[in-house]
């Protein structure tokens, strides 16, 4: 669009091989102020978008050596031009060509002789469409950049500030999030309910006077309520499917903010382990009970720790949660129905008197780009329902920063992954 005294001006390429239609429109469009340009065959008309794209064409379907679904097929094989919005004139009326004029990626389709006004409509409702797809690929722009700008800080944060700093940003931004995010979801409800009585109300209307008056008529088009109305319900899910996403993550962030030091006390590694084998129980069973995960366990004789138990049995529970959605993925991916899903967990003391918790499954295991940033803020290989990338984050957090020991992990060769703890025994807490 060319800028002229604050105000954009639509740049329109009228392409068509009969002249007078090109002056017809031209004029027209001319007196609504819209700049126009015109080419008289397919190549005039390339080598017119070659020069300088277009904000959007009027393409005739019916030309000379190079039609208008030759042109629009070229545009469109073009990454700097496929998104110019392609209107196609034709004196036809035919399904047939209506149909090949939207495969080949037109999105309109005006039947000659032209009734103005139509065109008009038609050329704003496009222009209208494609600033929104142009403003909202711009905000997704500065959307993405914001997120990876936070990231980064997050990630330098909690380098320079240590762990104490860090968890209460993230206990403030948890705090922050939650109350807005509770109205939102508290509201979702009624508003779906509100919606359905409205959708219902004119339904009801429809069905009592089926014959509206040429106003309600012209607006219930021009609104395309047959396709506003399910579409509607599909934007409210989208709406509580994005608030449902953004509680996960402020629980996360609530985990994380719990990262003190309080609650110092002496526990036993072994009866931690089993709480939280437990608590997660039920979640053992995958594919609605079909399948069971096996849990071996082999332990050796450990001393008891002077330690936080609570954070201590939060980075337990997500290595076995980890392991148990990798061995759902490798369930549901496998074809091989003779595959048995086991989670081992094994203790022992190395020479150099550090205790030694391993959690090993036969899942699907974690590519090898992917290992080296395992403990990265807000990283994850799951999907956007299942986790926010804090789960490995924090546990190594709580590993490295309060138990002064190490978290790490390995491929296991048969296929599967490996986590493994490693406390010294005679670490220093506090």
């Amino acid at each position: 669009m060319c800028l002229q005294k604050n105000v954009f001006i639509a740049d329109i390429l009228i392409v068509d091989d009969k002249l007078e239609n090109i002056r017809f429109l031209a004029d027209f469009l001319s007196k609504h102020n819209y700049q126009v340009r015109k080419a008289i065959n397919g190549q005039a008309a390339l080598m017119a978008v070659q020069v300088l794209p277009p904000d959007l064409i009027l393409l005739d379907i019916n030309m000379p050596e190079m039609g208008g679904y030759e042109v629009c097929e070229f545009l469109k094989h073009d990454p700097k031009n496929k998104s110019i919005p392609i209107i196609f004139l034709s004196a036809g009326n035919d399904i047939t060509d209506k149909i090949r004029a939207f495969q080949v990626g037109g999105i309109d389709y005006i039947t000659k002789p032209f009734h103005l006004e139509e065109v008009l409509v038609r050329v704003q409702t496009q222009l209208k469409l494609q600033h929104l797809q142009k403003e909202l690929e711009a905000r997704n722009d500065k959307l993405e950049n914001t997120l990876l700008a936070l990231q980064n800080a997050q990630s330098e944060l909690v380098q320079k500030e240590k762990l104490l700093n860090a968890s209460r940003i993230a206990a403030g931004i948890s705090h922050e999030i939650n109350n807005p995010l509770s109205f939102i979801l508290c509201n979702l409800n009624p508003a779906s309910e509100y919606s359905e009585k409205l959708i219902s109300l004119i339904q009801l209307y429809q069905k009592a006077f089926p014959d509206p008056n040429p106003e309600i008529k012209n607006f219930i088009e021009e609104i395309e309520l047959e396709f506003l109305t399910p579409d509607f319900t599909k934007v409210m899910n989208s709406i509580r499917t994005g608030a449902e996403r953004i509680r996960a993550v402020v629980h996360a962030l609530h985990i994380f903010s719990r990262l003190d030091k309080s609650g110092i006390q002496p526990f036993n590694v072994h009866e931690s382990i089993d709480s939280v084998l437990m608590t997660l129980r039920y979640q053992l069973e995958l594919k609605n009970g079909l399948v069971s995960v096996e849990i071996f366990k082999n332990y050796e004789d450990l001393p008891e720790f002077m330690g936080y138990t609570n954070l201590f049995n939060q980075v337990l529970t997500n290595l076995v949660l980890n392991a148990i959605d990798a061995l759902h993925l490798k369930v549901n991916s496998d074809t091989d129905s003779s595959f048995k899903p086991i989670i081992w967990i094994h203790t022992h003391i190395t020479q150099k008197n550090k205790a030694i918790i391993s959690i090993k499954d036969n899942g699907i295991g974690i590519t090898e780009e992917d290992k080296d940033r395992l403990f990265e803020p807000f990283f994850t290989t799951k999907l956007v329902a299942k986790g926010v990338g804090l789960g490995l984050f924090t546990s190594h957090q709580i590993i490295t920063e309060i138990h002064k020991g190490s978290l790490m992990y390995q491929a296991v060769p048969e296929g599967g992954s490996e986590f493994m703890i490693e406390i010294p025994i005679t670490a220093v807490f506090g």
